[in-house]
């Protein structure tokens, strides 16, 4: 039945903020600890867990091969080794309180409370390819469903689907 829980388990801590799957584990960022945890989705068990690049971690999307996240304390957008927690490269955010974040299979998606905007990211260069105004005035995160982008907004409570194309 829809909405109906599954499953569910303790966050590996106090303050969860993004989630990220790569096909067999969960990645979660968590401002309170500055940390970025891997998580075994049968047991809800920490695989293992590394420092953020910055002190506020938020948007975390997994390209098939890398994870991506941002972070709003450094407007900053970091790519990051799986394997070893390393930052490969880093660019600056298109704004400055970046939240939101997911991959289309080629580009970057970015959700901006600070200028209640989406932005499309280029991955390579790090520069804006579009934006667009949030549907609403506190946009948050941002899913990718193969087709269209899904947005949360914390001001208007509700959940939106966007037509991208």
């Amino acid at each position: 039945m829809a909405g109906t829980v599954i499953r569910s388990f303790a966050s590996p801590s106090a303050q969860p903020y993004s989630l990220a799957f790569d096909g067999r584990t969960l990645w979660n960022s968590d401002p309170g600890t500055d940390r970025i945890y891997q998580i075994d989705i049968a047991s809800g068990t920490v695989i293992r867990s590394f420092a953020s690049p910055s002190t506020s971690p938020r948007g975390l999307a997994f390209d098939g091969r890398t994870l991506w996240h941002c972070d709003s304390d450094a407007d900053r957008v970091y790519q990051i080794d799986i394997a070893s927690g390393t930052v490969i490269r880093s660019f600056a955010s298109p704004a400055t309180s970046p939240l939101g974040l997911a991959f289309d299979g080629r580009t970057l998606w970015n959700s901006d409370p600070g200028t209640d905007r989406i932005y499309q990211i280029d991955i390579a260069s790090g520069t804006v390819i579009r934006s667009f105004a949030s549907p609403s005035t506190n946009p948050r995160g941002l899913a990718f469903d193969g087709r269209t982008l899904w947005h949360c907004d914390s001001d208007a409570d509700r959940i939106y689907q966007i037509d991208i194309e």
